[in-house]
């Protein structure tokens, strides 16, 4: 659980929508449950978000063949309507999300540490899949 010396690794993205909207799927769980899969293997048939300082959330991803499965859980540590959401993974990693307000689109930035376990080059693809995911379900409704 060592997150001193960690790799921070940066995905990004442009939504084509206002940062309201942005934020309202990115926070509510029963719009977590649509987007948050990095292919359409996977699937999020739960999610759980209390979202303030100190609250906490949890998304449970799941293999759609049921051959693997894991609950994504940290606490908050900072959460700025339509601008910033900091948190604290359990394995004591940290993860900072940036909502850039661009009118008519926003940007989403996220800065991660990197686990240990994979390298970091299937860590930034995974994460930015599920990013992409997120902006194609935000961009068509």
């Amino acid at each position: 659980m060592e997150t001193s010396n960690s790799t921070k690794v940066t995905v990004e993205t442009v939504i084509q929508a206002p940062v309201a909207k942005v934020w309202s799927y990115w926070t509510e769980p029963d719009h977590i449950t649509k987007w948050n899969q990095p292919s359409e293997e996977w699937h999020a048939p739960r999610a759980e978000n209390d979202l303030r300082a100190g609250g906490e959330f949890l998304t449970r991803m799941e293999a759609k063949d049921g051959s693997m499965g894991f609950d994504f859980s940290g606490i908050y540590d900072e959460v700025k309507l339509y601008e910033t959401i900091v948190y604290t993974l359990g394995d004591g990693r940290k993860v900072d999300i940036a909502f850039i307000d661009q009118g008519e689109s926003t940007k989403v930035v996220e800065i991660f540490d990197a686990e240990n376990t994979h390298p970091v080059e299937f860590q930034q693809a995974g994460w930015q899949a599920i990013l992409d995911s997120f902006k194609r379900y935000t961009e068509e409704l």
